[in-house]
Formats: C-alpha cells, sequence, structure tokens
C-alpha cells in the first residue's frame, strides 16, 4: 500500500504530542528527584541526633552492656527490597533484585523472607519466581517517606520480637551520576558498637531504664535508616526515570526528523505527480484542439 502524506502528517502530530510528554515526565522526575535530595539532609541530621542519644544512654549501662538480639543463627534472615512503583525506570527494578536475590540466597530460601516496597518491583519479583511475604506500594513523592518508614519498621519489629527474624537486610538504589547504583545494609542486629558512649560530667535525668532506653532508641535510629533508604531511593528512581526519558526524547526527536523527511519527500512526488498531470492535460487538450482544426468543415 502506497504510503500517504496525510498519514505521515498525522503521525508527525502524534510524535509531536509524545515528545510533549516525554518532556513532562522528565520535568517531573527532575523535580521529585530534587526534593528528595534536598530532605536527605534533614533525614540524617535527625539520625545523627538519635544516635547521640544513643551514646549517651550507653554511657548510663554499667552492667550487662547494651541489649543484644537473637545471634545463635535459628531465626530467619528478612531481606527488604526497595524497588519502584511506577514504569519508565530503565533496568531500575532488576538492579535492585538482582542484589535483593543475592543476599536472600545467603541462607537459602526456607531461612529467608522478601519484604518489597514499588508495584514495578512486585510484578519484577512474580517474573522472576521470588516469593515476597509482605509489599506496599513505593512512595511516589518525598513527603510520604516517614509514614511508609512506620509501616516497615511495624512488620521489621512484629517479626524480630516473635522470634521469626534475627537478621534485617535493606537493598536499595542509591543516586549516582552514571549507573544504578545498589546498595545493601543490615539493619539488625542492631550494632551499638557504631556509637561511642557518651562520658559527661553531667547525666542526663531519664524516666525509663537504661536498657529499655536503648532498646526504644535503636528501634527509632532504625526508623531514621529506613527513612533515609526510602529517600535515596525514590531519588535514584526518579534520576533513572529522567536518564529514560532522555533517551527517549533522543529516540522520538530521531523518529520526527525522520518523518519530516518523508514528510517532504512525498510532498515533492505529489507536486511533480501533480506537475505531469498538468502537462498531460494541456497535451492532450492541444492535440485535440489541433484534430478538430484538420477536420473538414
Amino acid at each position: 500500500m502506497t504510503e500517504r502524506l496525510s498519514d505521515v502528517v498525522a503521525r508527525i502530530r502524534s510524535v509531536r504530542q509524545l515528545s510533549s510528554v516525554i518532556g513532562a515526565m522528565r520535568g517531573i522526575a527532575a523535580a521529585r528527584a530534587r526534593e528528595a535530595r534536598e530532605r536527605l539532609e534533614g533525614v540524617r541530621a535527625y539520625a545523627a541526633t538519635v544516635g547521640s542519644a544513643i551514646g549517651q544512654a550507653l554511657g548510663l549501662v554499667d552492667d550487662g552492656g547494651p541489649p543484644v538480639g537473637p545471634r545463635d543463627g535459628r531465626g530467619g534472615h528478612l531481606v527488604i527490597a526497595l524497588c519502584a512503583e511506577q514504569g519508565f525506570a530503565g533496568v531500575f527494578n532488576r538492579r535492585v533484585l538482582d542484589v535483593a536475590e543475592r543476599v536472600l540466597k545467603r541462607d537459602g530460601a526456607r531461612r529467608s523472607e522478601l519484604l518489597l516496597l514499588g508495584a514495578r518491583g512486585l510484578i519484577a519479583a512474580d517474573e522472576r519466581g521470588l516469593l515476597v511475604g509482605w509489599s506496599r506500594p513505593m512512595v511516589a513523592h518525598v513527603d510520604e517517606v516517614g509514614a511508609l518508614a512506620d509501616r516497615v519498621t511495624e512488620q521489621l519489629y512484629r517479626r524480630l520480637g516473635s522470634g521469626q527474624a534475627t537478621r534485617v537486610n535493606i537493598v536499595h538504589a542509591t543516586p549516582s551520576l552514571g549507573e544504578i547504583e545498589v546498595v545493601d545494609r543490615a539493619l539488625a542486629p542492631f550494632d551499638f558498637a557504631r556509637f561511642p558512649p557518651a562520658r559527661t560530667m553531667r547525666q542526663p535525668i531519664i524516666s525509663l531504664p537504661p536498657q529499655v532506653l536503648l532498646a526504644e532508641l535503636a528501634q527509632e535510629y532504625v526508623f531514621a535508616e529506613l527513612c533515609e533508604a526510602l529517600t535515596l531511593s525514590l531519588a535514584a528512581e526518579n534520576e533513572a526515570r529522567m536518564r529514560a526519558m532522555s533517551a527517549a526524547k533522543t529516540n522520538v526527536a530521531k523518529m520526527l526528523d525522520e518523518l519530516i523527511a518523508r514528510s517532504r519527500q512525498l510532498r515533492q512526488e505529489e507536486i511533480t505527480n501533480e506537475i505531469i498531470e498538468l502537462g498531460g492535460r494541456r497535451t492532450r487538450g492541444a492535440t485535440d484542439e489541433k484534430g478538430a482544426d484538420s477536420r473538414p468543415p
């Protein structure tokens, strides 16, 4: 079937509309990535404050040391994977799940449980045959980070408290200039050795036994770590989407150039055909007129 100029012109309009949509999506992703990066300083300041409180509380412990969770290895291993909620993020989910799958295989499937955030990641995990013990949508905006971190913390400590799990790792992407970078961080057992005990002349006033206070501060610090991981993952997801949209925009621009060139070619062909047809009509008209003159009266 011969390609028509009107069809090519219609395709040009569609491609231009697609280019506008891609540009808008890239702009939204850039804004959300920037907002997430800007919130990181506040999240880390909060974690530093809780860490300082842990150091002061450690200085109050004289007997038995800080609370220690079970270390006999009989409990399970939780792996929290932070994936994308929305599409057009390139290989983001694949990279996160590659690392999460390696972490899961350290102890075998029977001893591990995957907790996953992100609807797109859930689809990718199902395609890999990974069993997901608990899942929730990933945040789309940085203002939603605190509420989601609270839900994850609740699930995490529910399993730790029941002895269902003794170790927890979180796998998430972090913003980077080039390829997607994925990190694996241990959340439990909680490492109190990271916080040097504070020795001050004036002891802080507390209303809880030091051991109980430390346990609650440790949970609060894990909450802060989850907030940081969610914020980093959100920034990385949107930066991956920005790169995907930039590549798509380049491809669309190339397609548009090709369509415009094709439309010019078809327009030239139409003009040429019209000229030929007009020339043919004129020739036939002249021939008919000459024939009429040569007939006898």
